[in-house]
This record gives structure tokens, C-alpha cells and sequence, in this order.
């Protein structure tokens, strides 16, 4: 698994977010409650979903990671924030250097995939994790729940230094 090395401008987002650490995943929660009210976000750029995390503390891929609590964004990307609807909230999407992976399959699937991106390709890489968000984007590839469903996985890195 090769990725594209990408590099983006900042981005405006609204959507809605939670806490949570991957023990204790509320991805569904999340986007349960964000998409019924997607259709009131005004000037989006496309119909892709974001998917972000933030992590408050640098990211290190350990055994402790399952536990540390992050925030996760249900998003979508708009032109401005002059129209933000009711219970969702601004969000800028710092831009920069990332690495693009695309994942195939289920969700419940991906820890494999995420142990190859951070135990196998960033350690052997000419890069290094970037204190920024990392993000997924669901665009027209993308099936909730379907083994052939597609989606990106950005990472954000810099050059070793």
C-alpha cells in the first residue's frame, strides 16, 4: 500500500463533534446524530464526508493509544461560515503535507491497515507524523457497512528532519 503524498490548503468545515478514544468509539453516535441534519449545512463545496480526529497530545502509536481520549469531527466541507445551522459548530481544517492512503472494506476491518500506516510505512518512510488532524474522507467510493466500500485516509506529516 502506497500512498499519495498531498498538499492541501486549510479548509473550512461544519459539522459536529464528540469525545472519545478508540476503547471507547462513538463514531456511530456521532454520525447518527450529524447526518440527518446534513441537509441544512448551506455553500458545501462537495457531497464528501470528513471524518476527523484531534488529538489535544501528540499522537504515538503504542499500546496506550486505545485509551487516549481525542475529539472526532462529523463534517462537511463549505465555501464560508456565514450560515451555520443550529447544533453544529465552525471548524478549520489546517492545511499542509499528507500522506493519502485508501482503505477498502469495513470500518470493524481497519486495524490492520492503521498498524501498516504507523508501525510499517511512517518508520520507514523519508516522513514523520505532523501534529495536525488526521482525517478520513468518504466521497462517491464510499458504502456505509459494505465490504466493497472505499475511503481516504490522510495523515499528516513533514519531512524528516
Amino acid at each position: 500500500m502506497i500512498p499519495r503524498i498531498e498538499t492541501i490548503p486549510e479548509k473550512k468545515l461544519i459539522g459536529q463533534h464528540l469525545r472519545m478514544s478508540f476503547a471507547n468509539d462513538k463514531t456511530y453516535e456521532l454520525f447518527h446524530g450529524f447526518m440527518p441534519n446534513k441537509k441544512l449545512i448551506e455553500n458545501t463545496v462537495s457531497n464528501d464526508l470528513y471524518c476527523l480526529n484531534v488529538f489535544q497530545e501528540k499522537f504515538e502509536f503504542n499500546e496506550s493509544i486505545s485509551f487516549k481520549e481525542f475529539e472526532k469531527w462529523a463534517a462537511v466541507e463549505v465555501e464560508d461560515f456565514d450560515k451555520i445551522p443550529v447544533g453544529m459548530e465552525p471548524y478549520v481544517l489546517k492545511g499542509g503535507l499528507y500522506a493519502v492512503f485508501i482503505y477498502k472494506g469495513l470500518p470493524k476491518d481497519f486495524s490492520a491497515t492503521a498498524m501498516y500506516i504507523f508501525g510499517t510505512w511512517v518508520p520507514n518512510s523519508d516522513y514523520e507524523l505532523d501534529e495536525r488532524e488526521q482525517f478520513y474522507l468518504m466521497g462517491d467510493k464510499y458504502k456505509n457497512n459494505d465490504t466493497s466500500s472505499e475511503e481516504e485516509v490522510w495523515i499528516p506529516i513533514k519531512h524528516r528532519t
